[in-house]
C-alpha cells in the first residue's frame, strides 16, 4: 500500500489578497469565485480527487457566492474554516474576538454548504495558543496552520517590497506574516497539541524535509517559470525525501494556481501570474499526477483521523511562541 498524504486548497478570494496586500478597493469584496471554483472542480473531477477547501466566512456569508461555494460540498469535498475576515494577525485577537470570528464563519459555512467545519487553517499561517484554545473549546478535530520553514522572513520581505504604499500601521499588523525563522525547527510530522484536558491534531503544511524550503504548488509553479525541468526535479526530490523520512506530505493549493493575470489583473504582481492558464493547469496536473503515484491522497480530515489513530507525540500549547 502507498503511504498516505493530504491535499487542500485555501480558497482565498480576490478581495482577501488585495486586503493583505494593502490595496484600495478590497472593501467592495471583489470576487473571482465564479471563475475559479468551476475550473478547480472540473480539474479535480477529471483526476478523481477529494480534497479539503478552507473557506473564508465572509465569502460564504454573501448571497452572490453561495452557489459557487455550495458546489464544493455538493461535489463531496470537505469544508474547513479559514477565518471570517481573513486577517493574518489572529495572534492579536482576544479570546472573545476569536470566538465571534469562528462562530460567524461556522454559521456562514453551514448555511452555504451544510457542513460544520472540523478543521482550521489560519490566514497567512497565523496561529497562537489562544487560537488553539478556542478551536479545542469549539470541538475542532485538527489544525493545519503551521508552516515549518526558515524562509518566512524572506517571503514577508518580498511581500512588503511588492507593497510600497502600505502604511506603517498596516505593516505592523503584518510583521509576523508567514511566520518566523524559528518555525523551520518545527516538525513536519503530525502531532497533538495538548490544551488543558483537551487535545487537537496538528497536520503541518509540508516543506522539503531537512532543508525546509516550500514545496506547496504555488512555489513549484513559480520555479517552473525559470526552468520547468528544474521545477520537476525539485518536486520529484521532495516526494522522494518525504518517503525516505516517513513524512506524510500535506500539499497546499491556492486559487492562483488555477488563475492567470487575465482572470485577475489586480493580482498580476503575484509570482507565475504571467503564465498562460493552459500551461499552468497542465503543470499543476503534472505535479498532482506524480503526487498520486507516490502517495494515497486523502482530504485533511481523513489525514488527521488516520494520524490520530497512531501514538502521536504531544506538545503543550504553552510551548507555542508567537
Amino acid at each position: 500500500m502507498k503511504p498516505i498524504a493530504s491535499l487542500s486548497l485555501d480558497l482565498d478570494n480576490k478581495w482577501s489578497y488585495m486586503k493583505t496586500h494593502g490595496d484600495a478597493g478590497w472593501e467592495s469584496l471583489p470576487s473571482y469565485l465564479d471563475v475559479c471554483v468551476p475550473r478547480v472542480l472540473r480539474f479535480l473531477k477529471e483526476r478523481e480527487l477529494n480534497i479539503t477547501f478552507f473557506i473564508v466566512g465572509q465569502d460564504a456569508a454573501l448571497e452572490r457566492n453561495r452557489e459557487a461555494i455550495g458546489q464544493l460540498a455538493a461535489a463531496g469535498h470537505e469544508i474547513g474554516n479559514h477565518s471570517f475576515r481573513h486577517e493574518p494577525w489572529l495572534h492579536l485577537y482576544s479570546k472573545d474576538e476569536l470566538r465571534e470570528e469562528f462562530e460567524k464563519t461556522e454559521n456562514a459555512l453551514e448555511a452555504a454548504t451544510g457542513q460544520i467545519p472540523k478543521g482550521f487553517r489560519g490566514p497567512g499561517y497565523s496561529l497562537s495558543p489562544t487560537v488553539l484554545e478556542v478551536l479545542a473549546e469549539r470541538g475542532y478535530e485538527y489544525d493545519c496552520s503551521t508552516l515549518p520553514t526558515y524562509i518566512a522572513p524572506l517571503a514577508r520581505a518580498y511581500y512588503f517590497f511588492k507593497s510600497p504604499e502600505m502604511s506603517d500601521e498596516e505593516r505592523e499588523k503584518r510583521k509576523k506574516l508567514f511566520g518566523k525563522f524559528s518555525d523551520g525547527f518545527q516538525s513536519l510530522k503530525p502531532y497533538r497539541w495538548q490544551i488543558g484536558e483537551k487535545s487537537l491534531t496538528e497536520i503541518p503544511v509540508t516543506t522539503l524535509p531537512l532543508f525546509k524550503t516550500p514545496i506547496h504548488a504555488s512555489y513549484v509553479i513559480y520555479l517552473s517559470t525559470f526552468s520547468r525541468f528544474a521545477a520537476r526535479a525539485y518536486w520529484k526530490t521532495a516526494l522522494e525525501m518525504c518517503k525516505l523520512t516517513n513524512t506524510e506530505p500535506s500539499l497546499l493549493l491556492h486559487p492562483l494556481d488555477f488563475l492567470s493575470g487575465d482572470d485577475a489583473p489586480e493580482l498580476k504582481f503575484f509570482p507565475a501570474m504571467n503564465l498562460p492558464i493552459e500551461k499552468k493547469l497542465e503543470f499543476v496536473g503534472e505535479i498532482l499526477e506524480m503526487f498520486g503515484k507516490s502517495f494515497s491522497i486523502l482530504n485533511m480530515r481523513e489525514h488527521a483521523r488516520e494520524a490520530a489513530g497512531t501514538n502521536l507525540p504531544r506538545k503543550d500549547v504553552r510551548s507555542l511562541r508567537v
